[in-house]
């Protein structure tokens, strides 16, 4: 991991178009502006933890679907 320190109004270039400029600090948290291509998705690490998450929980079983069906049928 690289740590960097930055100040208000400077900026960390990723590759040859990304660009993270450092708007604002008010009360320990840091406004960030991020210049991207539009084909460079960004996103919150919270939100794709979350659609992972809920894409997990929907994962069906599909043997154990299969045994309750079995079950049902039985009772």
């Amino acid at each position: 991991m690289l740590i960097l320190t930055r100040k208000v109004g400077q900026s960390i270039i990723i590759g040859e178009d990304i660009e993270i400029k450092i708007l604002e600090i008010v009360d320990g948290q840091i406004k960030l502006g991020i210049t991207a291509p539009k084909n460079i998705s960004v996103l919150r690490k919270e939100l794709v933890e979350i659609k992972d998450e809920n894409l997990k929980a929907a994962t069906v079983n599909k043997e154990a679907l299969s045994q309750l069906e079995n079950f049902i049928k039985k009772h």
